[in-house]
């Protein structure tokens, strides 16, 4: 079985149906790509694995247990982890205290979460800025954060929500290897973005959204050929170098 399985979920809001009955599956030590216009229910897609939102239909499975009704708190215990598509650090906070409150989920002890964040930004090469106020970094620096966060619950999988958006082409170089690190430790990883080179050097599969159907999945190489895929997305001269 594989390690997440996302089965027929959909979900409506109003007359918009954000995300028709999709399916797909995460192998563990995978990083899957999500590609798709705006509006395709990418980010819905990763409020309904989260559990921000409540599907309609479907169910999600973790590592073999159902997890479709339970809490965020619960899916964040069980192994789900996120970045956001706008990074929401605590700005008075140093880096540290920022990693600091998700390792609180898992205990009480101010100085055991302390110890924790600060070797897993050194694991991360960014041990650096652990002192730094958030208000005083990059954008790119701030994804790198965001991830830390992330993973600072432990994660089984995690949910990247274009994480280099906003970067410019060196800081898209220097976090793509950030990823492929993640994934080093452990994490299984989906990721959706909208540079589709950068992508899809770093994904094993990549799947295609559009007005909430799933339209295609496989190989990058092959995906990328698709009419569908062409017609929806890739032909569109705003993600013609993407």
């Amino acid at each position: 079985m594989s390690l997440l399985n996302i089965e027929n979920v959909s979900k409506r809001f109003g007359g918009v149906q954000a995300v028709n009955s999709v399916s797909l599956h995460l192998e563990e030590g995978e990083i899957l790509g999500i590609i798709g216009p705006n509006g395709a229910g990418k980010t819905t897609l990763f409020n309904l694995v989260t559990g921000t939102i409540r599907s309609d239909t479907g169910s999600i499975t973790l590592d073999g247990t159902d997890i479709t009704a339970t809490s965020p708190t619960k899916r964040a215990r069980a192994g789900i982890g996120r970045t956001f598509q706008v990074v929401r650090p605590f700005l008075r906070m140093t880096v540290v205290e920022n990693v600091m409150v998700p390792v609180l989920v898992h205990t009480h002890k101010v100085s055991e979460a302390r110890r924790k964040a600060i070797d897993l930004l050194d694991e991360l090469g960014i041990g650096k800025l652990a002192n730094k106020d958030v208000s005083q970094l990059t954008l790119a620096q701030r994804k790198r954060v965001e991830v830390a966060r992330a993973l600072a619950t432990d994660p089984k999988v995690l949910l990247l929500d274009e994480v280099l958006a906003g970067l410019n082409t060196r800081e898209v170089l220097d976090v793509l290897p950030f990823v492929t690190e993640v994934r080093a430790r452990g994490v299984s990883i989906i990721m959706i973005e909208h540079l589709v080179k950068a992508l899809t050097s770093v994904s094993d599969r990549i799947i295609v959204l559009d007005q909430g159907t799933l339209i295609a999945e496989g190989k990058s190489e092959d995906v990328l050929k698709n009419p569908a895929v062409i017609t929806a997305y890739i032909g569109d001269d705003k993600h013609a170098e993407s």
